[in-house]
């Protein structure tokens, strides 16, 4: 918020007095210092120095990239951060001479105070890309189907995300590292619902639409935007939605349960270990944060069952002191929030033949474990143990506690264990933060050689020390998935 204020009182932030430049190499290659800091995004020049304090990852990380371009850093680091708002007054112009970009790249035209990128990067597809997907469609009186056809075997309905606009239809197939775009204005209206199949052993996918009227149409409609398309999906970018808030519940003094709804123009499920943004406007300046869903196998009492694809439920903490939570909590029943494409490098191919499960979460690092848990009990038949260890700081802390202990008695495969790092007196169980002693009693195989899996997930000190420690017990990075929190 004290960053926000400043780039709207009027304060000269790039030292230019409000002029945009054209900025050599060499030019960029000067301002490599703390108090002198510029930075090159995508072709535009950002003096970056006012920024440092309130850099949240500090003004070392932001100090990789002085007098550089460090769009691949960004890209590596938060891809999906609104730069562009952020750092407008910043802006002190556009590359003369276009620095090295990371490998196909694919820039979008964008405007940024009044400026264009001198040149456009097209993206070219590696020889690791997936053979060249099609499509075509066919029609009744009533409906247009739209048939997709993948050439791979292992899509689902979690690769396939579907949006419906008054002005474009676009449907985007997640296959393997690539995004297949069909993208199109409908030259005729079709009614808000629609269906989505997927016959997985042929790759196929098949969309129908409802027609608003009776009539033939003589062409699908006219081409968008990367329409007919396969790039890489890091250079896709996000794709939005507006998601209404249908219930917002405590679960700790902190921590509530959100549940957005889809637009029923929407075809959106977010697969397993991965995450969703969300985008608010916040005093004129887009905010975005990523959360994971969690589904509700854990929560009998809901009334939606755990199927029901038009829902999606969040467990985020409120902090006070914060600025995006605090926007959100106030959001009223019916209110809208944008929701983002979902985002993750987990592969459910990691439960392929696994015995042993085991989480490690910290606070609301526990979010991505709820759907593994689900789904490894629940799909997985190799699997002989499945144990979370859930640290927190008190007992009032603990998310789902009674739930977790109904599971644990209901299926003897799994156990929990929860250690605070500031228990009370009555407190009898473990204590303390992450440590080798309490890894290594935890993290016992259920065989001499079974195959293992850990997750891990928390703040990021948390993640990085588990993770060093798990490998110091020789556990390999092939073991070890970790999540951002």
């Amino acid at each position: 918020m004290d960053w926000i204020r400043l780039t709207k009182s009027g304060k000269d932030l790039t030292g230019l007095k409000g002029r945009l430049i054209e900025v050599t190499e060499e030019e960029l290659k000067r301002h490599n210092t703390k108090d002198d800091c510029w930075i090159c995004i995508r072709g535009f020049v950002y003096n970056v120095s006012p920024y440092m304090e309130y850099h949240p990852g500090g003004e070392d990380e932001l100090m990789r990239a002085a007098g550089s371009d460090g769009t691949d850093l960004f890209d590596q680091v938060h891809r999906w951060v609104n730069y562009e708002s952020m750092l407008k007054e910043c802006l002190v112009g556009r590359m003369a001479i276009k620095p090295a970009v990371p490998k196909d790249y694919r820039e979008e035209k964008k405007v940024l105070n009044g400026m264009l990128p001198k040149t456009q990067v097209t993206d070219t597809l590696t020889k690791e890309s997936p053979g060249s997907p099609s499509y075509d469609w066919f029609q009744t009186d009533s409906l247009v189907t739209l048939v997709i056809y993948t050439k791979q075997k292992d899509i689902n309905s979690d690769s396939v995300i579907v949006d419906h606009q008054v002005d474009s239809f676009r449907a985007e197939t997640i296959i393997k590292d690539y995004s297949y775009i069909i993208h199109i204005g409908l030259s005729h209206e079709i009614q808000e619902d629609f269906s989505v199949r997927v016959i997985e052993n042929v790759g196929k996918i098949e969309i129908v639409l409802k027609k608003k009227e009776n009539t033939s149409w003589k062409r699908l409609g006219h081409p968008l935007e990367n329409h007919n398309s396969l790039i890489p999906k890091k250079d896709t970018g996000l794709n939005y939605r507006k998601c209404q808030l249908i219930s917002k519940e405590c679960v700790t003094h902190d921590t509530k349960l959100f549940c957005l709804m889809l637009p029923p123009s929407t075809h959106l499920q977010v697969p397993i270990g991965q995450h969703v943004y969300l985008k608010l406007t916040i005093t004129g300046t887009e905010i975005v944060k990523p959360y994971t869903p969690v589904s509700d196998f854990l929560l009998s009492e809901l009334k939606e069952p755990v199927l029901n694809n038009k829902y999606i439920y969040l467990l985020i903490k409120i902090y006070a002191a914060g600025l995006f939570t605090p926007e959100l909590d106030h959001l009223q029943i019916g209110d809208f929030v944008s929701v983002s494409n979902p985002e993750g490098n987990f592969k459910i191919s990691q439960f392929q033949e696994l015995e042993d499960l085991f989480l490690l979460a910290a606070g609301t690092g526990f979010t991505p474990m709820v759907k593994i848990l689900n789904y490894a009990l629940t799909n997985i038949p190799s699997l002989r143990k499945v144990k979370l260890m859930f640290f927190n700081k008190t007992e009032d802390d603990i998310i789902w506690r009674s739930q977790l202990e109904k599971l644990a008695f209901k299926d003897k495969r799994f156990q929990v264990e929860f250690v605070l790092s500031a228990p009370t007196s009555e407190w009898n169980s473990k204590q303390g933060h992450i440590s080798p002693g309490l890894l290594s009693e935890f993290l016992k195989r259920s065989l001499d050689r079974s195959k293992v899996l850990i997750c891990i997930c928390g703040p990021t000190p948390f993640t990085e020390q588990g993770i060093r420690l798990l490998q110091d017990l020789n556990f390999s990075k092939d073991e070890i998935h970790s999540f951002t929190a």
